[in-house]
């Protein structure tokens, strides 16, 4: 359940062995949060157990499998996160979290400037910076595309406009019926609902695990010459990040406002905080605003991912809880989704089941 990059990528792992249905509420897949994804791989986003999810998912977007995709998934975009004096601790910090994971460069203020000249530097600007090189900008539709292929191909079907009206469990099958009419059965019901995962929990009678939507607002305005060849630029805290987009550049003050599941829409006042910021720390001036959107990043109470068995119901399994980051860790979470609910061989060295399991959040249907 759940037409999203987490539903369609465990359903297309899933497809190779099993016949699987994919339900999608809404009249297209990745309608909601993965479509609407800045859609950049990098390990200045999350936690650890994050970041190695990242890691192990790269090579999927670097050298797909055969006959996954007809076009690229990615492209390369460094990626620069600058710190103002007072900051530089947390720079420190945050090079020595992601070490492990890719290779880093440090940059003073003429590299910064050199990297992205309209970030301001120097005294009140940014003073020391990381610059990860290897950066890749996602294709949200190509990989979409590419896990509905796959699913196809492997004789899955997408049903799309298939909201949930009822869940039961009867005879060893989870049935569902939509609001459109129809019913569909199987035993294994797969919870990748994103924002409305632990809605979907509720409706089967099976405890929710304590999601939080959280929304967050992208703003795009027209860009300077050459601003196609600058970076993926981050504050070191959670402030902004920039980038450019298709002639433009792109920009979000990283809010997270708590929120109910919907179709999410920008806030006026976080579009302005947007611009703002974008000025404050930037020579930038935001005249026009091209385009505003939201979307909602959705976490577990820790902010790990809810992947596995619920306790106590036999056949539901969660898969949600991917926050900002379900697009660069969709392929390996995929494969783990699979070997979980199949009982295959674990395909993930150095990530523990445990940390994903939804039993550590001690409920049970």
């Amino acid at each position: 359940m759940g037409g999203g990059v987490a539903g369609l990528s465990a359903a297309a792992a899933l497809s190779a062995d099993a016949r699987v249905v994919v339900l999608e509420a809404e009249d297209a897949p990745g309608f909601h949060s993965s479509g609407r994804s800045a859609t950049m791989l990098h390990y200045a986003l999350g936690n650890p157990l994050v970041r190695a999810l990242t890691l192990a998912s790269r090579g999927t977007f670097e050298d797909p499998p055969t006959g996954f995709t007809d076009v690229p998934l990615g492209r390369r975009m460094p990626v620069l996160v600058h710190a103002r004096a007072p900051e530089t601790a947390e720079l420190d910090a945050l090079e020595a979290a992601i070490a492990p994971f890719a290779a880093l460069d440090r940059a003073g203020p003429a590299e910064i400037a050199a990297l992205c000249p309209a970030l301001k530097t120097g005294e009140g600007g940014a003073v020391a910076a990381l610059v990860d090189r290897n950066g890749l900008r996602l294709d949200p539709h190509a990989l979409l595309q590419a896990y509905v292929r796959t699913l196809r191909r492997n004789g899955g079907t997408l049903v799309p406009g298939a909201r949930a009206a009822a869940i039961v469990r009867r005879s060893g099958h989870w049935q569902v019926a939509t609001d459109r009419g129809g019913t569909f059965e199987a035993p294994l019901l797969v919870n990748a609902a994103g924002a409305w995962a632990d809605g979907i929990a509720a409706m089967a009678g099976v405890a929710p695990v304590g999601l939080t939507p959280l929304r967050r607002t992208i703003i795009t305005f027209d860009a300077p010459d050459g601003a196609d060849r600058w970076p993926f630029v981050k504050t070191v805290g959670e402030e902004l990040y920039f980038a450019p987009e298709s002639g433009r550049l792109l920009a979000s003050p990283m809010d997270e406002v708590p929120s109910a599941p919907c179709d999410a829409q920008p806030d006026e006042e976080d579009v302005a905080l947007a611009a703002y910021r974008v000025e404050q720390r930037t020579t930038l001036q935001v005249r026009r605003i091209a385009h505003k959107w939201a979307g909602l990043r959705t976490f577990a109470p820790d902010r790990v991912p809810v992947v596995g068995f619920a306790p106590g119901a036999d056949g539901f399994f969660w898969l949600a809880g991917q926050g900002g980051f379900g697009l660069q860790t969709a392929p390996v979470m995929a494969r783990i989704a699979t070997a979980l609910a199949t009982g295959a061989a674990w395909p993930a060295d150095g990530i523990d089941p445990a940390a994903l399991d939804p039993a550590r959040f001690g409920q049970a249907a």
